[in-house]
């Protein structure tokens, strides 16, 4: 009997030193999380102040080049036309990153007025068409040929990018996840 009450107490010790070492592990897990957030950010960031954007060429107060595009709806998108606040969403479909974000990008954007959310998907390599399925429900979405005149006027150079303008498409922000612009926080 002594002998079974060991045992129980041995694995209860057991299964708490477990319990402990889980817990430093998912700590150690969002420390890391947060370690690479912060370089993601910091490399993004020092590649655009070099002309070579990971997220756009342009600073912060800038506005975009004059561009004038046509949405798969088939309505009319310019530089001018876009809403105070709008977020703009750089997509391409040969980008792992582009799709591995997709879900964030249109589960955020249903919470959203459709207007005021832009998806320009880069028509220049692979087929746009998963893309433009899953974004067209919640965003106006372009598809950007071989000129690329929408990536152009924002100095776009790197997928996925997400900005923020104002109106006259002067950039509000620039961020590597949607969830990360002003209009991407939680209210």
């Amino acid at each position: 009997m002594s002998f079974l009450i060991a045992l129980v107490a041995l694995i209860g010790v057991l299964c708490l030193v477990l319990l402990l070492l889980t817990l430093a592990v998912v700590r150690r897990l969002r420390e890391h999380t947060k370690l690479i957030d912060a370089l993601y950010e910091a490399v993004g960031a020092g590649l655009a102040g070099a002309g070579h954007g990971a997220a756009a060429g342009l600073a912060v107060g800038e506005a975009a080049g004059d561009f004038d595009a046509t949405t798969v709806d088939g309505d009319r998108v310019s530089r001018d036309l876009l809403p105070e606040g709008a977020v703009v969403a750089f997509l391409s479909p040969d980008c792992p990153g582009c799709h591995e974000q997709l879900p964030e990008l249109v589960s955020w954007a249903a919470d959203r007025d459709r207007s005021r959310v832009l998806a320009v998907v880069d028509g220049r390599s692979g087929d746009p068409a998963q893309l433009v399925t899953a974004l067209s429900p919640v965003a106006r979405v372009v598809v950007d040929d071989a000129s690329a005149q929408v990536a152009e006027a924002f100095k776009v150079q790197a997928f996925p990018t997400f900005l923020q303008v104002g109106a006259g498409g002067r950039l509000l922000a620039t961020a590597p996840r949607v969830s990360r612009l002003p209009a991407g926080s939680p209210a």
